[in-house]
C-alpha cells in the first residue's frame, strides 16, 4: 500500500502565504499524478491543483495565478505553494496520488487532510 502524509496546514490572514507538503511511502513503484484537492464545510470536495510524472500541471480556476503546484520525484513529494490567500480558501486539504505500486498494481491514495484557515 501506499501512504500519504501531510504537513504546512495552519491559520493565516487574507493576503498571507502558506506551504504545504504531501509525502508518499510504502510500495511505490511509479507516481503518475499527485494532486490536492479541498473540501469546504458544506460544500463538496473540489481538484485544486494537479501534476504529472511529468510535470504537466493543471489547476482550478479560482486559485490560478496563485497557487503553485510542484513535486520532487526522488523524495515522492508533492508542495502547495498557497499565495495571495483569501477567506475563501480556507477547506481542510488532501493530497491524492495515482500510480502504480512495486508489485505494478494500480493505487489510488488520499491522505488524512490539513486544515487551512484564512481570517479575513
Amino acid at each position: 500500500q501506499v501512504q500519504l502524509v501531510e504537513s504546512g496546514g495552519g491559520l493565516v490572514q487574507a493576503g498571507g502565504s502558506l506551504r504545504l507538503s504531501c509525502s508518499a511511502s510504502g510500495s511505490i513503484g511509479r507516481i503518475n499524478v499527485m494532486a490536492w484537492h479541498r473540501q469546504a464545510p458544506g460544500k463538496q470536495r473540489e481538484l485544486v491543483a494537479g501534476i504529472t510524472n511529468g510535470r504537466t500541471t493543471n489547476y482550478a480556476d479560482s486559485v490560478k495565478g496563485r497557487f503553485t503546484i510542484s513535486r520532487d520525484n526522488l523524495k515522492n513529494t508533492v508542495y502547495l505553494q498557497m499565495n495571495s490567500l483569501e477567506p475563501e480558501d480556507t477547506a481542510v486539504y488532501y493530497c491524492n496520488s495515482v500510480g502504480l505500486t512495486s508489485t505494478r498494481r494500480p493505487f489510488d491514495s488520499w491522505g488524512q487532510g490539513t486544515q487551512v484557515t484564512v481570517s479575513s
